[in-house]
């Protein structure tokens, strides 16, 4: 039996050297394929005044399967802090759906999952706060190439945990 099998390595090594090489190409063009199609983006935040300090770094990426329709996913963290009020800390990830109904116009829908951490001094006088806070936002924004503004709004908002002022947010999207 292993001389039928050497056997026919030896008559067939051609083909099967030809076979390997082939499959390897092809592998490597799915993998560029793939990734010519991912783009990167997201956002950097910075805000700071009398005592007041925000920092946020907020990376995303995502496929495109089309020209109308990608998904990605994006992660988030921020620090504020007001002198003698509070600091907190919020970190998270999420799920990013874009649809283009035409090159000008993209609706989506994302679904966001952060851990907030604040904890109070001062005069105060709060209990400290650590809990997640999910958010299901809808939007719509304009278009041009890569860049997208637009105003999405939150379907689970709760003015009590929520990160945001209200439920309408408006947003600034860059894929490169």
């Amino acid at each position: 039996m292993n001389n039928l099998f050497v056997d026919y390595l030896k008559q067939n090594t051609m083909f099967i050297l030809l076979l390997l090489c082939t499959t390897t190409l092809y592998a490597q063009e799915d993998r560029s394929l793939f990734w010519s199609n991912v783009h990167f983006g997201g956002g950097i935040g910075l805000s700071f005044g009398d005592g007041f300090f925000s920092g946020t770094l907020a990376p995303s990426a995502i496929y495109d399967f089309n020209d109308q329709f990608a998904l990605g996913v994006g992660l988030s963290g921020t620090y504020n802090s007001q002198k003698n009020l509070y600091s907190s800390t919020i970190l998270g990830g999420s799920i990013l759906g874009l649809y283009n109904i035409i090159p000008q116009l993209q609706v989506s829908a994302e679904f966001e999952e952060l851990h907030v951490s604040r904890a109070y001094e001062g005069f105060l006088e709060r209990p400290n706060d650590d809990y997640w806070y999910p958010a299901l936002f809808v939007g719509v924004g304009y278009r041009q190439g890569n860049f997208t503004i637009g105003l999405r709004y939150d379907l689970l908002y709760d003015s009590v945990k929520s990160v945001y002022a209200n439920a309408y947010v408006p947003f600034v999207r860059v894929y490169f």
